[in-house]
């Protein structure tokens, strides 16, 4: 039985006391959450606040990023290690955003990758097409490569403590949303590359989620589908109510 994940990426959004305040309402509401596991990645400022407050709470930690080298002369970069020592047990990796404004490569996201999972953090890692690569009918090709190129040289054992994202960035803050016999038939084509490369044990049981403009109007759609597992939750996740609804969509 796969996980069904609802994580909620905050990106730069709220202050320190409104982050807290956030993390409250969630708390207060997740009692009501029976078949999802809920992920929050807050800004790094508050990761060791929000690991405390979460201690034991059906709520889980995520950092939306962290740097492809494990140490050293990277100036406001964070590493995979003091993630973790702050109390994180996932990380998003590859996102849409780091790819497009801060060049990121499927090379350093593979970096990134090794590094978590060297630190017992788990990889949320991000693929997805961009509008011209959707219109082109090149979604299939682009996110093949970009799994190629993280997964380069990730063993069999360490593919079972990694979640995928799926991210149709023509879809995000767009008000576009993939239709839901889009979402599968993708998530469908990540989990049989997945197959192909580790096998179909191991493609049955990893967590691929949607990324892409999933909020309360759509999710119960989205993840009926048989290989959606759940969503990565953009603006939908800074408001407790709608991140809770989300959740329940299942």
């Amino acid at each position: 039985m796969r996980t069904q994940i609802v994580a909620g990426n905050w990106k730069m959004n709220n202050t320190y006391s409104e982050g807290i305040d956030l993390i409250n309402q969630l708390i207060e509401k997740s009692d009501s959450i029976k078949d999802a596991q809920l992920i929050i990645a807050p800004p790094y400022i508050l990761t060791s606040e929000a690991a405390k407050i979460i201690k034991n709470k059906n709520i889980d930690l995520a950092g939306q990023n962290c740097s492809n080298h494990p140490d050293g002369a990277y100036t406001g970069e964070i590493s995979a290690s003091m993630l973790k020592y702050a109390g994180a047990n996932y990380v998003i990796l590859g996102h849409s955003e780091r790819r497009a404004y801060y060049h990121e490569t499927d090379q350093i996201i593979n970096e990134k990758i090794k590094l978590s999972l060297e630190n017992e953090l788990m990889p949320i890692i991000c693929c997805g097409e961009v509008l011209n690569e959707r219109e082109e009918n090149k979604q299939f090709e682009i996110v093949a490569k970009q799994i190629n190129g993280m997964l380069k040289e990730i063993s069999p054992e360490d593919i079972k403590n990694i979640i995928i994202a799926y991210e149709p960035v023509w879809a995000i803050g767009t008000g576009k949303t993939a239709t839901p016999d889009q979402a599968q038939e993708i998530h469908l084509f990540i989990r049989e590359k997945i197959k192909n490369i580790y096998g179909t044990e191991i493609a049955n049981n990893i967590s691929i989620l949607y990324g892409g403009s999933c909020k309360p109007s759509n999710a119960k759609e989205l993840f009926a589908n048989p290989d959606v597992d759940g969503g990565l939750i953009g603006g939908a996740s800074l408001k407790a109510d709608d991140f809770i609804e989300i959740a329940n969509s299942f």
